[in-house]
């Protein structure tokens, strides 16, 4: 894939996973940089959102916010406060319902209220937007990415039940990501 934009991966709170379709996808793009990883404060929502804007402040012209689970929440938390930034479009894949509660062996929605994560922002982005959303997702259901996907003026996309998108929902490679990423980039 070609494009004059750059991609910008914004990681999930789990970060760089080896295996992951971000981590893949970034292999083969030619103009990539992802929010690296945070050393301390890792549940913070502010250190996440100053960690995505010191990346975006990086990449001179346009760029494609590539956003997956609690990145999403990172991006539109992000969208709500930030100076304008030549986002050409931003791909949110299975985005985290922060609301409501997770299954075990993620943080508590209390935990994620104290670190600043809710309420989740419902203001349109300020940039088209794609939220992609699985039938079968245990971090949101459907009905929730669709609501969001609305509140933020964004197109939805319906993937199925494909879990959450991630390794242990059976997804390394996700070829579509290019597709939508192309899409973004017209």
């Amino acid at each position: 894939m070609t494009t004059d934009s750059t991609v910008l991966i914004v990681p999930g709170l789990r970060e760089h996973v080896p295996e992951h379709w971000q981590t893949l996808l970034a292999a083969k793009l030619p103009k990539v940089h992802t929010v690296p990883p945070l050393e301390q404060d890792k549940l913070s929502c502010i250190a996440r959102v100053e960690a995505l804007d010191r990346a975006l402040r990086a990449i001179d012209g346009p760029v494609i916010l590539v956003a997956h689970s609690a990145g999403v929440m990172m991006v539109a938390h992000w969208a709500q406060t930030a100076q304008p930034h030549s986002i050409k479009g931003a791909l949110l894949a299975t985005p985290a319902d922060v609301e409501n509660p997770f299954p075990e062996g993620y943080p508590t929605t209390d935990t994620l209220r104290d670190h600043g994560w809710l309420p989740i922002p419902r203001r349109p982005l300020p940039f088209p937007s794609l939220v992609v959303a699985s039938r079968n997702d245990p971090l949101c259901a459907f009905e929730r990415a669709q609501a969001l996907a609305q509140e933020w003026g964004s197109e939805l996309e319906d993937l199925g039940p494909v879990g959450h998108l991630n390794p242990a929902a059976g997804f390394g490679e996700w070829p579509q990501a290019l597709e939508l990423i192309g899409r973004l980039d017209r």
